[in-house]
């Protein structure tokens, strides 16, 4: 397996040769300032939304669950700038060299880290494929809303674990792992495949928020249910890639008499 991790770069190409080499690359400066600035504020503005009307998610799942993690889900319907995120041409450039098109985004959340957190346990993002894996059948985009470095919790990998095709055994778990440390405003794309975690936030007083979008080859159901959760807004202004993206266009599966329901 290769060791450390890739450094940040602005070249495609060269981000999509580190995914198949470790299994994760970093697009440093994919969100100019400005934009950046004003997806860092609506973030946080849902975030403290959900919290004000006691809507607050925690992010608990069976392999996760910490009181000092906020997750901000459904982030299509909270502002028009998550749908810009979700069909970012670099993102799709590097996602559709893996896994074609057409493709679904299974989810887009976020997760913001709060002082003192602690890890989550090692995993990877394919936990719902039966094992061995027979190549990558999903992938994550994280957006760094917020630095990310060792000491405020960054993502941690196991760089070449891709190509494992598994899940981490109970002995594994405690392999060492590499923070993915990166400035505001690097786009994060990691297989599948990788092992990963939340790392711990050892910090007083610093959140680190990320944006992650998974996406999964057509076959699979979607984590979100689009089609409830959705405001109706979103879809009906939607590019056709986004529509795409969220399975209300359909290109061979989910047909209506043959056809495509948009």
């Amino acid at each position: 397996m290769a060791r450390g991790v890739p450094k940040p770069t602005r070249d495609l190409d060269q981000a999509e040769q580190d995914l198949r080499d470790f299994g994760v690359c970093m697009v440093e400066d994919a969100l100019p300032a400005e934009t950046l600035a004003r997806v860092h504020e609506a973030l946080y503005r849902a975030a403290d939304d959900d919290r004000a009307r006691g809507r607050e998610k925690k992010f608990n799942f069976d392999y996760a669950h910490d009181d000092s993690n906020q997750r901000v889900w459904n982030l299509l319907s909270r502002d028009s700038l998550f749908a810009d995120l979700a069909e970012h041409p670099s993102a799709l450039r590097l996602l559709r060299a893996f896994l074609g098109w057409p493709m679904l985004l299974s989810n887009i959340s976020a997760n913001i880290t709060g002082p003192g957190c602690g890890e989550m346990i090692l995993h990877a993002d394919q936990i719902y494929m039966p094992q061995p894996w027979s190549g990558v059948q999903g992938m994550n985009v994280g957006w760094c809303v917020d630095r990310f470095s060792d000491e405020n919790g960054a993502t941690r990998v196991v760089p070449g674990s891709h190509e494992l095709n598994r899940l981490p055994t109970d002995a594994e778990m405690s392999r060492d792992t590499v923070p993915l440390e990166a400035p505001a405003g690097t786009m994060v794309v990691m297989e599948g495949r990788l092992w990963h975690k939340t790392g711990n936030n050892r910090t007083q007083s610093e959140r680190r928020a990320a944006i992650f979008g998974f996406y999964t080859l057509p076959i699979y159901r979607t984590q979100e249910n689009w089609f409830l959760s959705l405001n109706p807004t979103v879809h009906r202004f939607a590019s056709d890639t986004l529509l795409t993206l969220l399975g209300y266009k359909a290109e061979g599966l989910g047909l209506v008499n043959g056809a495509s329901p948009q």
